[in-house]
């Protein structure tokens, strides 16, 4: 544990980081986009049929728990090249681990995205 006194000048700038942490995804990782415009196609979608609030939350966390998986994943893909640059079997399994974990996230998302749109989509047929 640190002995240094509570900061919000450090804990403002511990949300700079944080900001330019997404910034570098946006930028750098095309896969992230993808997320972006599912992330927004959901909140649309939400808004466009009024879930209900228990809905809103499995949207919301659904969203976030893809969002923090490609962050991982993304962290471990770039951890992994700053080790070796070489094609390791090792470091292979390590990075298609992270992928699927994003993967099983997405799907996760996808299913619960069914569940909640799909009936309404059908009552307006």
């Amino acid at each position: 544990m640190s002995n240094q006194q509570f900061s919000i000048a450090a804990r403002l700038r511990s949300f700079g980081y944080a900001i330019s942490g997404l910034r570098a995804l946006l930028q750098k990782e095309h896969n992230s986009w993808l997320h972006l415009v599912a992330s927004l196609a959901a909140i649309g979608a939400g808004m466009f049929f009024q879930v209900s609030r228990t809905e809103w939350i499995a949207l919301v966390f659904c969203i976030g728990i893809v969002w923090m998986a490609e962050l991982f994943n993304t962290c471990i893909e770039r951890t992994m090249d700053f080790i070796s640059k070489e094609r390791l079997p090792q470091i292979k399994v390590i990075k298609d681990l992270g992928a699927a974990a994003v993967l099983v996230a997405a799907i996760t998302a996808l299913v619960a995205g069914a569940i909640i749109f799909i009936p309404k989509i059908l009552a307006i047929l």
